[in-house]
């Protein structure tokens, strides 16, 4: 799976794309991840991507010219890429969203945005908006690195072991129950004696109890989507 971002600091990803889960599946050839120059697509001879809002305000907004020609460019050469832009309008991003798009092939076109935001008129470029959360960041750039881990762990390869992706939080709508490992007791909290039955059924009936529990507590909100869906 293509992963292509538009970016005005190309530099943010090289320490995040050369290490861990993402680093290895690139390496490994199951996914690749291109990073644009926004800059490169600017106008002028100081290439210009920028400029004060009409009607006055605090702050430069990203003009189109610049975008629009990155995405001719790029889709030029990559062509059926899922065109997103990463802004706090967007819809919020969820697991299900996550899965619609690892079946998106060849891949994804992440714009991250800078500044105060982007011209009205580049939302006519894109296919979809997205959001991380109801904060505000500096840039785009975390956001799209957030996007492309979530959706990249669900690409065949990836994650060693695909059976693990059916039991993490969200993938069933709940979140994920407790886990242990040794030793069976630490300051005098004990390991629950049904994980040490052997008895997979009643470990798996726990497992469930627990994610419910965990989930009515800490995240009841999701409890009433899945109810209303």
């Amino acid at each position: 799976m293509e992963f292509h971002v538009l970016t005005l600091f190309p530099e943010f990803f090289d320490s995040p794309l050369s290490c861990g889960l993402i680093g290895r599946a690139i390496k490994a050839g199951h996914i690749s991840v291109t990073v644009h120059p926004l800059r490169k697509y600017g106008l002028g001879r100081y290439r210009q991507v920028d400029d004060a809002p009409y009607g006055g305000g605090h702050g430069m907004v990203i003009r189109p010219e610049p975008i629009a020609a990155a995405f001719d460019d790029i889709l030029s050469r990559h062509p059926g890429l899922w065109r997103i832009i990463l802004t706090p309008q967007g819809r919020l991003l969820n697991q299900q969203i996550v899965r619609t798009l690892a079946e998106r092939r060849p891949g994804l076109l992440l714009l991250a945005g800078r500044y105060e935001g982007f011209d009205e008129r580049v939302r006519s470029l894109a296919d979809e908006e997205l959001s991380i959360g109801d904060y505000v960041l500096a840039g785009g750039e975390i956001a799209t690195l957030v996007v492309i881990e979530a959706v990249a762990r669900l690409v065949p390869g990836v994650v060693g072991n695909p059976e693990s992706l059916r039991e993490e939080s969200f993938s069933n709508g709940l979140l994920e129950y407790p886990q242990y490992t040794r030793p069976r007791e630490f300051r005098g909290q004990r390991v629950p004696d049904v994980l040490l039955s052997g008895d997979h059924e009643k470990i798996r009936r726990w497992r469930l109890e627990q994610a419910i529990k965990r989930t009515l507590e800490r995240r009841p909100d999701l409890i009433s989507n899945k109810t209303e869906s």
